[in-house]
């Protein structure tokens, strides 16, 4: 497997990861051997990259992840900024968990918090390290008007907790983990950031942290890391976009990209997952697998041969902004 290096880190990471989403019940019904499996094929096929959060089925896609990873060789990405607390949730599906473990979150995104939530992550996961540490959802999106006190904690202290891991040696490399531009943007303005994990925003679909986002992480030395490449799951054919029902606009423009790749004789989903790393600044893409059946079928688009005429109608048809480039192009050669 390909790897790329992190910001100015030493840190290298495979250009294919797992999103651990899935892992935790996260929008599917899975069992534990299931979710072990998925990380076993993942590793069999070389890819060393996993990424978790304790928001994900509560606390269970870490204790997945953990016990998968135990005695092998890895690389793993964990959050904090939730604390978990005892006490299930009414109704886990307004989430979008499927059987997750009994507990409810508060979010903390202090010095305190991020420092609990380290330790906390440590403990579920059974491991002794986790290598990049992304504070989650940090944004407007999650926490709408309660974000202007979110992320005061984070820039007065919040961040110093987590400089500190890494300065300490305790983690490799520092982000946050979010699905919108507006909250990096931000962030770059508090510290030194190695890596951003950013969700949808940098796919096939849509290009719109390449306006000023990815430029202002290229001067400050911060990498990204590309989540949610298929758009959750309109660019693999379903109806879902941002975790929910596509919009009419957004339905027409992956149709649109889909005509395309018809006429080319590439799956949509090969050119989803491979778009991306064409920016010089992504180091990996991690999507989500929801079985090994579908890992399998997501490392076999990976590695598809895609014809640059294919890329070239694209541009011709104004489905990508203007300067994005794009696999094999001179500019992710840089």
């Amino acid at each position: 497997m390909e790897t790329r290096k992190v910001g100015r880190t030493g840190l290298w990471i495979d250009t294919l990861g797992v999103g651990g989403a899935p892992l935790g019940g996260r929008f599917v019904d899975l069992t534990d051997g299931e979710a072990l499996q998925i990380v076993k094929t993942a590793q069999d096929a070389g890819i060393r990259y996993f990424d978790t959060a304790p928001w994900y089925g509560f606390g269970r896609s870490e204790r997945a992840v953990g016990d998968a990873l135990r005695g092998t060789d890895y690389v793993l990405s964990d959050k904090v900024g939730r604390l978990l607390r005892p006490g299930a949730v009414a109704d886990p599906m307004e989430f979008g968990m499927i059987n997750p473990l009994p507990f409810h979150v508060i979010y903390d995104y202090s010095y305190d918090g991020i420092m609990r939530a380290f330790e906390d992550n440590l403990h579920r996961l059974g491991l002794d390290r986790i290598d990049i540490l992304f504070a989650h959802d940090i944004g407007e999106m999650t926490h709408g008007a309660e974000n202007i006190r979110h992320f005061e904690d984070l820039r007065t202290s919040g961040y110093r907790a987590m400089d500190e891991l890494r300065r300490s040696g305790v983690v490799k490399a520092i982000g946050i983990g979010v699905n919108e531009n507006a909250a990096c943007m931000e962030a770059l303005g508090i510290g030194d950031w190695d890596v951003f994990l950013l969700a949808g925003r940098y796919t096939l679909l849509e290009q719109t942290a390449l306006d000023e986002l990815f430029p202002a992480c290229e001067a400050a030395g911060t990498s990204i890391i590309c989540g949610g490449p298929f758009n959750s799951g309109i660019l693999v054919g379903r109806d879902t976009w941002n975790y929910a029902k596509a919009p009419p606009e957004v339905m027409a423009k992956a149709k649109q990209l889909a005509d395309v790749a018809d006429a080319h004789n590439v799956p949509l989903a090969a050119a989803a997952l491979q778009f991306p790393l064409g920016h010089p600044l992504v180091t990996s893409v991690i999507p989500g697998p929801r079985d090994p059946k579908e890992l399998k079928e997501i490392i076999a688009w990976f590695t598809m041969s895609i014809p640059p005429e294919f890329w070239e109608d694209l541009r011709a048809r104004g489905l990508l902004a203007d300067g994005a480039p794009v696999p094999g192009s001179v500019a992710q050669r840089r």
